[in-house]
């Protein structure tokens, strides 16, 4: 299963543990979305986007931990209520415009106070087995095993990371070793105490049969539309392929494919300041049928806005040959790449034609020669009866 490590911050330039006790024992999460000074003014901006793409791919299984004063806290997984694990805390939590706590307060899932109008989403989580109170250090953990860590090590001005099975793992084998004798012993002091069924009763009745929870895309890209069909922002394109992809909408799948793990902004260049990392904006993959965790494909996707360009399909293969080197070791053909656009110029045609190929050995005794071009080209529209985008497969023939 894949992870996720949320941020705890400071209260009072402390380390609020307060609030990590408090996320423990109800078994909700919810990230604080902080309102610019001068309001919503109608629309998100890139973080709060960024931040819907997040929680769009969270799954019912998926692990848990929290960060906080530089130790890891866990272990949880996210469990389904209702048939989902992420809510809208309150009805029109994803549509960007100020709430008052008053009127918000009676719908609240989760009450934080006079602060729940930031706290605009929720992910519903239970122990497994528990969450320790013996907090491990992040470098213990990154050289627990170092060969396996990519996405954590830029785990940067972030209030959470998803990250991949095989990183999850290694944070499973690094905190269940460390915490042998609470496992072996239920009770023990060293495990928080958690009382998340009553919270999640509570939650269960207020979202059953009701859809004013359920947390969506459409409501905030209508208010990005350029009305030509293009939106305003790239990150609510990777938004909104996410959430098509993860609740199967034909459309999208009939284009892109299903995928067991997704996930955007993965980090795609040598390491260096954080800052200046290229990162892919959209990456997944899945298993071959009934053999999890084997993998059999990956995805890319590189993202514009609006026109796409020659740059932008090389940009496109650089992160195709980086999954080559990083994750499939060699072998293109397990790699699924997509760039998708508004409109493509000439040359990015052209480019496209002169540039995609790539040629590699397969096997050993035998060896073979294999070519490889999986590269789609797709048009995105935004269909404004629906609030969602429409995808054309453009790719041009040789």
């Amino acid at each position: 299963m894949p992870g996720y490590l949320f941020s705890i911050g400071k209260k009072n330039n402390k380390p609020d543990f307060d609030s990590l006790k408090d996320c423990i024992n109800k078994g909700v999460y919810s990230t604080i979305i902080q309102e610019p000074k001068n309001g919503w003014n109608g629309t998100w901006n890139t973080p709060q986007e960024g931040t819907v793409a997040d929680y769009l791919s969270m799954r019912e299984g998926d692990n848990i931990y929290f960060f906080i004063d530089r130790k890891i806290y866990g272990i949880g997984r996210l469990v389904n209520i209702n048939g989902n694990c992420k809510f809208l805390n309150y009805p029109n939590a994803n549509v960007p415009y100020d709430q008052e706590y008053n009127d918000i307060q009676d719908h609240l899932l989760y009450d934080n106070g006079q602060n729940s109008v930031n706290n605009r989403f929720i992910c519903t989580f239970e122990p497994f087995p528990y969450f320790f109170q013996n907090g491990i250090d992040m470098d213990e953990i990154l050289s627990s095993a170092p060969e396996k860590f990519k996405i954590l090590r830029a785990f940067w001005k972030l209030s959470f990371i998803k990250f991949s099975d095989t990183e999850n793992q290694a944070f499973k084998d690094i905190i269940l070793r460390r915490n042998i004798d609470a496992i072996s012993t239920p009770n023990n002091v060293n495990t928080f105490e958690s009382n998340y069924r009553v919270n999640h009763n509570m939650i269960r009745e207020k979202t059953n049969n009701n859809t004013d929870y359920q947390l969506g895309v459409a409501p905030f890209l209508n208010t990005i539309n350029n009305k030509n069909g293009s939106l305003r922002h790239e990150m609510a394109i990777e938004a909104s392929l996410i959430y098509q992809i993860t609740n199967n909408l034909q459309n999208t799948i009939n284009i892109f494919g299903s995928w067991d793990y997704i996930t955007h902004q993965v980090i795609a260049s040598p390491f260096k300041p954080v800052d200046y990392m290229d990162k892919m904006d959209v990456f997944g993959y899945k298993y071959i049928q009934n053999q999890k965790p084997t993998i059999s494909d990956y995805l890319v996707v590189e993202i514009k806005k609006d026109v796409v360009n020659s740059q932008d399909i090389l940009q496109l293969m650089k992160y195709v040959d980086w999954v080559k080197n990083e994750y499939t070791y060699g072998d293109y053909s397990m790699i699924n790449a997509f760039m998708l656009g508004f409109s493509y110029t000439q040359d990015a045609l052209d480019t496209f034609l002169k540039n995609v190929e790539r040629k590699f050995i397969k096997g050993v005794r035998p060896s073979v020669s294999t070519e490889w071009k999986n590269v789609k080209l797709i048009q995105y529209k935004f269909n404004e009866e629906n609030n969602l985008l429409d995808f054309t497969d453009i790719t041009p023939n040789e």
